[in-house]
């Protein structure tokens, strides 16, 4: 998929049926409908992970290894922001998500997930905020620097640590904690392994939480029984949509409930790696099963619900990258369901999907040098 500079590629959605749900309907007539895709930065990015934009167009960009970068719309890539912590890199650990503040416009300030290392070689992923101060030259510092959650406990291992954030239409800051890799911590409400957590903007439990009185820890949760989340958004009604990686086999999407348990690693839709079976959803309703999964899988990462007006057909839609399916999935959401309508082949792993100012959809490619492209419609 690599391309000359602002070179444009006309590319045509392939339908595809969905893998793992059992809606087999097919999608709309509008999925044929031809993207171009352009090449939106000047410069890769070494080993980019996650995208946010600020409120003047300006496009933040992390790169596992501890790199803060700034781009403009066109396409000019900022030398390295100061003042970013210091990063445990290595595996899945780095510096993971960013995302400004709703009120950023006012107080500056952004968020900020990273894996950091513990004593006798442990590391957990932490939250921090800071306020982003832009420079004429086109990069920026970080002030104010706060580490306001940190996993506990710190583990050895360097997988599994999800830290996606999202604020949800009130204010309150959503962040999903991954199992590390041990599974059995997911179900543990005395960890915050394995969960969603719902906070408030400074770092504390939320008021309201369906575990306030279990604990500090148990109070930061809002669902748990989770593996590995690396994508969260909200849609237009305000409800919470993750998707996450499963073992082998059995990526899900889930509508995240208050207080509920998905099951992991109880139940899966996937086996274990060494092919041992697990139940399956459907064995144990107790748990809530996910609204899509997928086997084979698409290794999600990076999720949004498009609610611009450019591709006026997907507004409402969900878009996930695709790492193992190497593209873009959509989906298509019916209040508290959801199916995979199709897929837009990109030709290389999706890291990181984000709508921009004007409504275009923005990806990053998932690679040492990887790119960022910007997709619009065929005018």
């Amino acid at each position: 998929m690599r391309k000359n500079w602002l070179l444009p590629l006309l590319i045509t959605l392939a339908a595809c049926s969905n893998d793992g749900a059992d809606d087999d309907s097919t999608p709309p007539d509008d999925s044929d409908e031809p993207v171009v895709v352009t090449k939106a930065a000047i410069a890769g990015f070494d080993e980019p992970w996650a995208m946010s934009f600020l409120p003047d167009g300006r496009l933040l960009v992390t790169e596992k290894a501890g790199r803060l970068r700034v781009v403009t719309q066109s396409g000019l890539v900022s030398s390295p922001v100061t003042g970013v912590p210091e990063v445990a890199y290595g595996g899945q650990g780095g510096l993971g998500d960013v995302l400004p503040h709703p009120d950023f416009a006012d107080n500056g300030w952004i968020y900020l997930s990273y894996a950091e290392a513990g004593e006798g070689g442990t590391y957990g992923a932490a939250l921090a905020r800071a306020r982003l101060v832009l420079d004429d030259a086109g990069g920026g510092a970080l002030q104010d620097l706060q580490v306001i959650w940190r996993q506990a406990p710190k583990v050895s291992g360097m997988g599994h640590y999800s830290h996606r954030i999202a604020f949800a239409p009130n204010g309150d800051l959503y962040l999903t904690s991954g199992d590390r890799q041990l599974g059995g911590p997911a179900q543990d409400l005395t960890q915050n392994l394995g969960k969603v957590l719902r906070l408030a903007e400074d770092g504390e439990a939320a008021d309201g939480n369906p575990y306030t009185d279990q604990g500090a820890v148990a109070a930061q949760v809002w669902s748990y029984g989770h593996r590995n989340l690396l994508g969260i958004a909200f849609d237009g009604d305000g409800r919470l949509w993750t998707h996450e990686m499963g073992p082998q086999g059995g990526d899900e999407l889930n509508r995240i409930e208050r207080g509920r348990n998905y099951g992991w690693p109880i139940v899966s839709n996937g086996s274990n790696y060494d092919g041992s079976d697990i139940p399956d959803h459907d064995t144990r309703p107790e748990f809530n099963a996910p609204e899509v999964s997928w086997n084979p899988v698409i290794a999600p990462a990076g999720f949004i619900i498009y609610s611009g007006e450019l591709f006026g057909p997907w507004r409402g839609d969900g878009f996930i990258g695709g790492l193992q399916s190497r593209g873009l999935v959509r989906i298509e959401f019916d209040g508290d369901t959801a199916r995979e309508a199709e897929r837009i082949d990109m030709g290389e792993r999706i890291r990181e999907v984000e709508q921009g100012p004007d409504g275009a959809i923005w990806v990053l490619e998932d690679a040492p040098g990887g790119q960022l492209y910007k997709l619009t419609p065929q005018t």
